[in-house]
């Protein structure tokens, strides 16, 4: 099973062909292509390791839908000070569907 490491908006994942994936939301339109070239590892068989990146490969990603997440509450209480705090907010991604992986 081939797969690989990526590197996007700060954050790593381990994808294969055919897999979703929901990334912090970017500047894309639905059924646009975006080239991840940030690959830090692929296994094909053999494991390629970069150093930070493998050179050559990329990760290309067909975009499937942007959203919003459920809603995250951030609650804060100090117990004894009669002070509490609530907060919450809803992430907005891009989902995406990995379409092929050259390297």
């Amino acid at each position: 099973m081939k797969y690989a490491i990526i590197k996007h908006s700060g954050k790593q994942y381990k994808v294969s062909e055919g897999d979703y994936l929901n990334l912090d939301r970017f500047e894309a339109e639905k059924k646009d292509t975006v080239e991840v070239s940030d690959v830090l590892a692929i296994n094909d068989g053999e494991l390629k390791v970069g150093a930070p990146f493998v050179e050559g490969a990329k990760v290309v990603l067909e975009v499937v839908n942007l959203g919003k997440d459920k809603k995250v509450v951030i609650y804060k209480k100090r117990r004894r000070k009669d002070s509490k705090l609530k907060r919450g907010f809803r992430r907005e991604y891009t989902r995406v569907k990995v379409t092929s992986i050259v390297g």
